[in-house]
């Protein structure tokens, strides 16, 4: 039923595409889509990669950070934005903590693992 409505609306100089046209039309639109689905690119390590253990404990410290964005301080002050603070705390700036991050978000196996460690020391931080 679709074959034959799609054979109506899909004419090419007057001639209905055949079943063997179409199967290979839709073989070649499905090699398109999978080919463009596949990333090709390789994030070589920067030079100033922020080493695992300490991008942890930053992340863990951006996590806070934003999160405290909407929460009142101490003098009641609400939307602080403290994550130049983490930044400094660290020694870093954030378009080092940028290549470094997209280089871990290339690596998913390695920036699952982070993320694992990133959510242990968030749940000891609350039991703290």
């Amino acid at each position: 039923m679709i074959t034959v409505f799609l054979m109506k609306k899909l004419k090419v100089n007057d001639c209905y595409l055949t079943d063997h046209k179409m199967k290979k039309l839709v073989f070649f639109l499905g090699v398109i889509v999978l080919v463009s689905c596949t990333s090709n690119s390789i994030y070589e390590k920067p030079k100033d990669l922020i080493p695992k253990d300490t991008m942890t404990s930053l992340l863990t410290d951006l996590f806070i950070a934003s999160s405290a964005f909407y929460e009142k301080n101490s003098i009641a002050e609400a939307k602080v934005n403290y994550i130049p603070f983490v930044y400094k705390k660290y020694k870093i700036d954030s378009s080092r903590f940028a290549t470094s991050n997209l280089y871990y978000t290339s690596e998913i196996d390695l920036y699952n693992e982070l993320y694992k460690n990133i959510k242990q020391n968030l749940e000891n931080k609350i039991k703290d």
